[in-house]
């Protein structure tokens, strides 16, 4: 009989699975133990193994797709055994729901192009709807600073109509067309959308108090949408390039830019518009003296040069499923813990010296960082508040001083666990190190090996970087950011000589850990590193 397999819970945080990898298709043979798929989990990926045997004959999850837990996975069976009762309700539930939206969405189009055809006809001849332009790319509404004409007024291309407070900056709003303003879509000091009605032009005495939809400026406009467009992007442009002027011209943005283009003198330049005011077909039309010809050559050069870069090309690279979780439990973290830092400078002569003389032993090799290691766990016996964890109206003392070591991996970042890091020596730190990490960088690491951290280390020292801090893996209510070590003079015994630094810094939650309860345990941590035998003691 035909099993249905459903997507599991590979961690104690996971609410979704997304399969990374099918490693079986539909009519493979299927034995228990045979990896079906790699599931990527909130904290790792992990192979998913049967634990049935028979013909794998449905697939509910598509190879990079996600879906929730306990949700369908996978059908195994009989080969050629009906399983239209398990998926058939589903599939015909999805196809209803389907063609319902289908239907839904045709209906919404229909209505949407009969709306536009009442509009459309309710447009009288020669008649032009002005909408809120979008004048920067984070632009989602506009407000009206101020009208430069009222309604009755008569409009000429090129005049300007109003000035648009965007959310970057105030910007001149000039007319594409001619005739007079017969409606103001908004008010002076209001704001509107962008692409809804800001102002209705046409023939004098026109009646456009049934004419307000935005969509109607599309089909009636003589322009095609095309040149629109342009002339919104050129305006945009032009915005930038007005904000610099020391000097106060009267010119549309718009013919200002092309001034610039071409190396046109604006102050040589007789406007057409309004009080002298310079537009677009002034530049268009602008012929230059024999005076004027020579200093205007070198500016179309100059133009040439600052063309002629290659622009860049933006790409997008979707979020993996791991940077996901990632982003949400820092934020959560940051955001939801009062953290503060404490640093402290080490003095590592001393470690230096022990770890030459451990690495001398047959078949030990131990790194600065598991001297850190096993120097925090013994640092948190002595102090178990930083132990400890926050749970609303209660604090967590944790019996176990389990470590998590922030490993860098292609999608992000993963903290797999020491457990009992206290009770472990040198070799078994440095050994479990090695082996979690290699397999974190090959997403080998189990769910259950990256869960039950008390304190958590990041160490950047490898990459130069002296002093850091970084945001708490919550529950926990630390984390330990470990610098270079770096020499530099210091003072001993009234001389100054040179001296091997690592910096130290502490980011601690305030609900749980005091800010001198924070300084007594790396006051403690500091003696450890610096006489490394009292770790013996």
């Amino acid at each position: 009989m035909a099993e249905v397999i459903t997507m599991p819970r590979l961690s104690d945080t996971m609410t979704e699975g997304k399969v990374a990898k099918w490693h079986k298709k539909v009519g493979d043979k299927v034995k228990e133990g045979d990896i079906l798929a790699e599931i990527e989990t909130d904290k790792a990926v992990q192979d998913f193994e049967s634990e049935i045997e028979g013909t794998l004959l449905y697939i509910g999850v598509e190879e990079g797709g996600a879906a929730a837990v306990d949700s369908v996975l996978a059908i195994i069976g009989n080969e050629g055994e009906d399983i239209s009762g398990l998926t058939g309700g589903a599939a015909a539930s999805a196809a209803g729901a389907s063609e319902e939206k289908k239907s839904e969405e045709e209906s919404k189009t229909e209505n949407k192009a009969t709306s536009v055809e009442q509009t459309t006809a309710e447009v009288p001849a020669g008649v032009e709807i002005i909408t809120m332009p979008r004048l920067s790319d984070t632009m989602t509404e506009g407000k009206v600073a101020k009208w430069h004409k009222n309604v009755g007024d008569t409009v000429k291309e090129g005049d300007l109509l109003a000035e648009i407070e965007t959310d970057k900056a105030v910007q001149d709003f000039e007319s594409e067309f001619n005739g007079v303003l017969l409606k103001q879509g908004v008010e002076e000091g209001g704001a509107a959308p962008v692409d809804s009605v800001l102002a209705i032009i046409g023939p004098e005495g026109t009646d456009v108090s049934a004419v307000g939809a935005p969509k109607a400026a599309a089909q009636t406009s003589e322009k095609p949408a095309e040149q629109k467009t342009e002339a919104k992007a050129e305006e945009k442009a032009a915005a930038t390039a007005s904000s610099s002027s020391s000097e106060r011209v009267a010119i549309s943005p718009l013919a200002k830019k092309m001034a610039q283009d071409k190396g046109v003198d604006i102050n040589s330049v007789n406007g057409s518009g309004e009080n002298g005011r310079i537009v677009k077909k002034d530049i268009e039309n602008y012929q230059p003296s024999q005076a004027q010809a020579q200093p205007a050559a070198s500016a179309p050069a100059a133009a040439q040069v600052a063309l002629s870069f290659v622009q860049g090309e933006d790409t997008e690279t979707p979020n993996s499923q791991v940077r996901n979780i990632i982003a949400k439990r820092l934020a959560e973290s940051k955001f939801s813990a009062p953290h503060y830092y404490l640093m402290v400078e080490i003095n590592m002569d001393k470690a230096i010296e022990a770890r030459k003389e451990i690495n001398s032993l047959p078949d030990t090799k131990i790194s600065f960082n598991d001297m850190i290691i096993k120097a925090t766990a013994v640092a948190l016996r002595k102090h178990p508040q930083v132990n400890s964890s926050w749970a609303g109206d209660k604090i967590i003392h944790r019996g176990n001083i389990n470590v998590g070591v922030a490993v860098a991996i292609p999608d992000g970042l993963v903290v797999p666990v020491l457990k009992n890091t206290d009770q472990m020596n040198y070799t078994q730190i440095s050994a479990a190190v090695k082996d979690m990490a290699s397999r974190a960088k090959n997403k080998g690491l189990k769910a259950n090996e990256m869960e039950g951290s008390t304190f958590s280390i990041s160490n950047l020292g490898m990459f130069g970087i002296e002093t850091f801090t970084s945001i708490i893996n919550q529950p926990n209510s630390a984390i330990l950011s470990v610098g270079a070590i770096i020499e530099k003079p210091i003072v001993k015994d009234g001389q100054i000589v040179v001296g091997n630094i690592m910096k130290l810094s502490l980011a601690c939650d305030h609900r749980v850990v005091d800010g001198a309860t924070g300084a007594q345990f790396l006051q403690t941590l500091k003696t450890y590193l610096e006489s490394p035998l009292t770790l013996l003691l």
